[in-house]
């Protein structure tokens, strides 16, 4: 999982720079005694959607899109859980049908009509078909995510099962519990 994380923000970082170049590009062009370029604000354009929907699926793995937490803060234990477990099969829902399923249909459908951009040529197939990857890339974080609150849901229940007598006085608490529990699953997840 690690591994398609790091290719994907590679991809973005490359599709970034060559953005960057472009916008470069037009700049000098325009104010140069050149003829400005006709293709560089269509390739920005669209390698700013493609940045902005695969940014979307990193983000969503680095769990950094913005999100209201009131009611999650206010849960504790099982219920916070469940509510976690329904927010991620939300959106993996969300993300396999409009994005990948609805995605893949409007990708088709640009190709079927052969839709053309406008200074490139290009077929819009290309440009819409980061909508189903990304979508895809989501259901396999979101996926993976569920994974891992269900490996955290049985590790605490397991912790909560010690009988009373098996208690060490100088037991280490409940929290270390789990973390030195989920050690081992943590590292065969990253392998």
């Amino acid at each position: 999982m690690q591994k398609i994380e790091k290719a994907l923000g590679i991809v973005l970082g490359a599709l970034l720079g060559l953005m960057v170049l472009d916008v470069t590009w037009q700049i000098l062009t325009r104010f140069l005694p050149m003829q400005p370029s006709s293709y560089t604000e269509e390739v920005a354009r669209y390698l700013l959607v493609w940045i902005g929907l695969l940014g979307g699926a990193y983000a969503y793995r680095k769990q950094s899109h913005l999100g209201i937490d009131l009611l999650s803060n206010a849960l504790h234990g099982q219920s916070r859980h469940l509510l976690q477990m329904f927010v991620v099969l939300v959106c993996l829902v969300f993300a396999a049908m409009v994005m990948v399923y609805g995605g893949a249909k409007l990708v088709l459908l640009t190709f079927e009509l052969e839709q053309r951009s406008a200074a490139l040529n290009l077929p819009m197939g290309y440009v819409y078909s980061v909508l189903p990857i990304s979508g895809l890339l989501i259901c396999i974080f979101a996926v993976d995510q569920l994974r891992q609150l269900l490996t955290t849901q049985v590790l605490e229940r397991q912790a909560t099962d010690v009988p009373a007598q098996d208690v060490q006085p100088n037991a280490i608490p409940h929290a270390q519990q789990i973390k030195e529990k989920a050690k081992p699953l943590n590292a065969a997840v990253e392998a």
